[in-house]
């Protein structure tokens, strides 16, 4: 395996300079291996808030011979005010710049956990519209992912929620907790418990247009709120829904201790922001429509042990694809692929072959 060189980037984006404090919205690194700074294939790897510039990856594909940039846009620790408008802009500044600064001829989106769905927008965007600034990508590779912020978020709600405003609130009668109830949770109770998901989604969202409207009455822009209770997926205690290899929890450790805590998705929301990033009825970011418009060569792969993006969400993403070339593969490993031993390793090296097979000689 050849040695890594790291640069750290960073990039203006069309109609935003930099901070005050003088930093740039874009940022990232870029991996290369140590020998040539360019790159003929060039991974970009980008999440809706959380920071890939080091990503787990980035090393073990520049080893391989390609480069990597782990890219932020704007929202990097901001996603409480996240646009997807703006999230796609500055995903273009990144793909451009892998093109015409790193050389890269060959550009593959990785999109990995949340990512995928945000990914997905973007070549969606990219091929529907041509644009100079939102250059299309060549591959998609989705690893470890799920269909949207919005329907991952639905499918964690705790729908026993009664009082947005009181963390402790509980309708005893859909409150996964309760021995009653499971685990093993009956289908009729599934069946209820999936539909007051969706229920407190919906709620949430009328309650954030509603809002918008008396603050706007009055002059006010937007305003923050908390969303208490998300980490109340059924299939966090039962392994019988939606069979993997994974443990019983979440990735917060023990759901009942994680549901009760200030951290998760959501926990801390803007007005626009929930209904920009995760309403069922008003997000642009649930992957479906997005994953139909590629018609790239696509791989999506899925740990077997994964708590929190589960079996059904690859086949999902893999099914929805408009992609004539699209490969399904599980490999053993949890979410961030920390076990077993060597997990990253053969993962990176699933991608590089796979890459490696649809790239044409020097890229």
């Amino acid at each position: 395996m050849s040695q890594v060189a790291r640069r750290f980037v960073s990039a203006e984006a069309p109609g935003l300079g930099r901070a005050g404090a003088g930093g740039h919205p874009c940022q990232g690194v870029w991996h290369h291996p140590a020998r040539e700074a360019r790159s003929a294939v060039a991974f970009v790897a980008t999440h809706y808030e959380v920071d890939f510039s080091e990503h787990y990856l980035a090393d073990l594909l520049a080893q391989r011979g390609f480069g990597f940039l782990g890219w932020n846009t704007r929202y990097r620790g901001q996603g409480a005010y996240f646009r997807l408008a703006g999230a796609v802009t500055d995903i273009g500044v990144g793909v451009r710049w892998a093109r015409e600064e790193a050389g890269a001829r060959t550009v593959v989106l990785l999109g990995n956990s949340g990512g995928a769905s945000l990914m997905a927008a973007y070549q969606a965007r990219a091929l529907e519209q041509p644009d100079p600034d939102l250059p299309p990508a060549d591959l998609f590779v989705s690893l470890n992912a799920h269909p949207g912020r919005p329907d991952v978020l639905t499918s964690w709600l705790d729908p026993a929620v009664t009082d947005e405003t009181d963390p402790l609130s509980v309708y005893s009668g859909l409150d996964m907790f309760n021995p009653d109830h499971g685990p093993p949770y009956p289908p009729e109770f599934v069946a209820r418990y999936r539909a007051a998901q969706v229920e407190r989604n919906e709620r949430i969202t009328g309650w954030c247009r509603a809002e918008l409207e008396r603050l706007g009455a009055r002059g006010a822009w937007d305003r923050m709120f908390a969303v208490p209770r998300t980490w109340a997926d059924l299939r966090f205690l039962d392994l019988t829904l939606d069979p993997s290899d994974r443990p019983v929890g979440c990735y917060g450790g023990d759901p009942r201790t994680a549901n009760l805590a200030p951290a998760g998705l959501a926990a801390a929301c803007t007005l626009r922001g929930w209904l920009e990033m995760w309403s069922l009825a008003e997000s642009g970011c649930r992957a479906g429509p997005h994953l139909a418009r590629i018609t790239q060569p696509a791989l999506v792969v899925q740990s077997a042990a994964d708590q929190g993006c589960f079996p059904s969400d690859a086949r999902a993403i893999h099914a929805a694809l408009g992609s004539a070339d699209r490969t399904l593969v599980s490999v053993p490993g949890d979410h961030y692929l920390l076990h077993p031993a060597g997990a990253r390793e053969s993962v990176a090296s699933l991608i590089s072959t796979w890459v490696n097979e649809r790239v044409s000689p020097g890229g």
